[in-house]
């Protein structure tokens, strides 16, 4: 089992900035891919980022690719998500999910998930 827990979310103004943070705990924590989704209400969730077991690896959806940075320090089992030039469309509840056997885009490929942080964008 891996525990995961999201904290970092918060009011911003269009154009700030934030980091979310994801901690992880339990069974080889650091031993997984690790990825970030979000969902909007009325909506379906979305990939956001995904990071590689090492951190040498990383993908971003098109909609933040630029703007967002994924990272990790498996010495401290967290994975952060820097999201800068935020949008009113980036409001959402964000999550962190860890994957013991794929590196991908889809939930289906993600094994635990944390509860999620609320990020709304304020214009």
């Amino acid at each position: 089992q891996v525990q995961l827990v999201e904290s970092g979310g918060d009011v911003v103004q269009v154009g700030g900035s934030l980091r979310l943070s994801c901690a992880a705990s339990g069974r080889a924590a650091s031993s997984n891919a690790m990825g970030w989704f979000r969902q909007a209400p009325g909506k379906e969730r979305e990939f956001v980022a995904v990071i590689s077991r090492t951190g040498g690896s990383t993908y971003y959806a098109d909609p933040v690719k630029g703007r967002f940075t994924v990272s990790r320090d498996n010495a401290k089992n967290t994975v952060y998500l820097q999201m800068n030039s935020l949008k009113p469309e980036d409001t959402a509840v964000y999550y962190c999910a860890a994957a013991m056997y794929y590196y991908c885009s889809e939930p289906e490929g993600y094994d635990y998930w944390g509860q999620g942080t609320q990020v709304t964008v304020s214009s």
